[in-house]
């Protein structure tokens, strides 16, 4: 079954809105030509960003590629729900790369297939355990920030250099992925952040730092909205519905912030000492809270 990639929005757009809450993983996106690989009934497939693949239609020879390629095949006969998204490295609009980078796949995303055909995206962390098993290139992450800002996000730019000469210039991306979000209209979405150029330097990384930002928003979620808060609320939702289910869920997210600003306003306003608060910003917190809390709820 073909699985088109999904559509990687701009940063500023409400698709993607409060991605930066909770854990972003700033990725580079190089300037190459996406494939994935799939495993249907033990026939390994392939597909270009649209289409699936067959020895008719082979698009730069990926198909035969991918059908002499041990390694490859290996993986995916041992991890049959797996599929795998690639950037092939060819010369496209930016054609300064090293040398020893072209005509080579790098990983940067990998779904899971589950029971009735949904899926799941795996965590980097998950997938660069199997890739590296199987000796696979991916494509390593610039920074892992938690509780972010777009000013904070931004700043990667200039670090996005991975596999691009010394001194060059490029107009390209940065790709934000939040495992954990899922925008207003229930999808998991990425964020990218296109830029005119930037810096550049000869060099793998092979690492990213872990950073860490505590917003006064996420202070004040960490401290008032607790596990017994959100059972108390859920109680009173069942008492009145009979049971719990999932359209009860925005009544949760709803009856829990207002619990909040209502009943420890001015508890906070006092532990904090006066703070400035985007209350906006307050009730993103309080969801991914909740999610933390209760993720069965969300499944």
């Amino acid at each position: 079954m073909f699985i088109k990639y999904q559509h990687v929005e701009r940063l500023w757009t409400i698709e993607v809105e409060w991605i930066e809450v909770w854990t972003c993983y700033v990725f580079p996106k190089l300037d190459g030509s996406n494939w994935s690989i799939w495993n249907s009934e033990w026939r390994i497939c392939c597909g270009s960003r649209n289409q699936e693949l067959s020895e008719q239609v082979t698009n730069q020879w990926f198909w035969n590629y991918v059908q002499t390629h041990s390694w490859i095949i290996t993986l995916l006969k041992e991890n049959p729900n797996i599929y795998l998204y690639w950037e092939w490295l060819i010369p496209h609009t930016f054609k300064k790369y090293i040398k020893d980078a072209w005509r080579k796949f790098y990983v940067f995303d990998v779904f899971e297939k589950l029971e009735n055909w949904e899926f799941k995206v795996l965590k980097y962390e998950d997938y660069q355990i199997l890739l590296e098993k199987y000796q696979i290139e991916y494509i390593p992450p610039l920074a892992i920030v938690t509780n972010a800002d777009h000013e904070r996000l931004l700043s990667y730019v200039e670090n996005a250099t991975y596999l691009v000469e010394d001194t060059q210039r490029i107009w390209e991306w940065i790709v934000i992925k939040n495992y954990d979000f899922v925008n207003r209209y229930w999808r998991t979405t990425w964020a990218k952040v296109v830029i005119s150029e930037f810096r550049t330097a000869n060099i793998k990384v092979f690492w990213a730092p872990k950073i860490l930002l505590n917003p006064i928003e996420s202070r004040i979620v960490d401290k008032y909205v607790t596990e017994a808060e959100v059972e108390k609320t859920l109680a009173k939702i069942k008492i009145n519905n009979w049971e719990f289910n999932s359209r009860n869920i925005p009544e949760l997210l709803h009856r829990v912030f207002h619990d909040l600003v209502q009943e420890n306003s001015w508890e906070f306003v006092k532990t904090f000492k006066n703070p400035t608060v985007n209350f906006k910003t307050l009730n993103s917190y309080c969801i991914k809270k909740i999610k933390e809390i209760k993720p069965n709820l969300f499944n």
